[in-house]
């Protein structure tokens, strides 16, 4: 099983387009707590399914899915990275089981360009170890 990660930080539409059509990714997984927030107008969830975040993908033939169970319940928090990683090598399991139904390669996303910066590092590590083939869209 493949998974992609990105961050959409910094980049135009097109760029993060690009990217995921070079890869071949069908389906993003916005791994975002409050895709609702986004700091980026165009990142958005909207309401409208055809405006934001949903309606840029499908303009791509790419498909959206929001998993707010892998948001980063501990951002803000100076020890995010500690505690996210408590959190996932507990309930990891829970956390992730919904992404076998998701058609592939699907690809994590949120908001922070580098992955280092991100807690879908901490994510990627996991499903790793579970057997996923990881790569970080840098």
């Amino acid at each position: 099983m493949k998974l992609f990660t990105i961050g959409y930080g910094g980049r135009t539409p097109d760029e993060l387009l690009n990217l995921l059509r070079s890869h071949h990714v069908a389906t993003i997984v916005d791994v975002r707590l409050r895709p609702d927030r986004a700091s980026m107008g165009m990142f958005s969830l909207s309401k409208d399914p055809h405006k934001g975040i949903q309606g840029l993908l499908t303009k791509a033939g790419i498909q959206y899915v929001s998993l707010i169970e892998m948001g980063n319940v501990y951002f803000g928090m100076e020890d995010w990275p500690h505690r996210y990683r408590r959190l996932v090598d507990r309930a990891g399991d829970l956390l992730t089981e919904r992404l076998a139904e998701i058609p592939g390669p699907p690809c994590l996303m949120c908001a922070e360009k580098r992955v280092a910066d991100c807690h879908r590092s901490i994510l990627a590590e996991y499903l790793t170890s579970q057997g996923w083939e990881t790569e970080h869209l840098e």
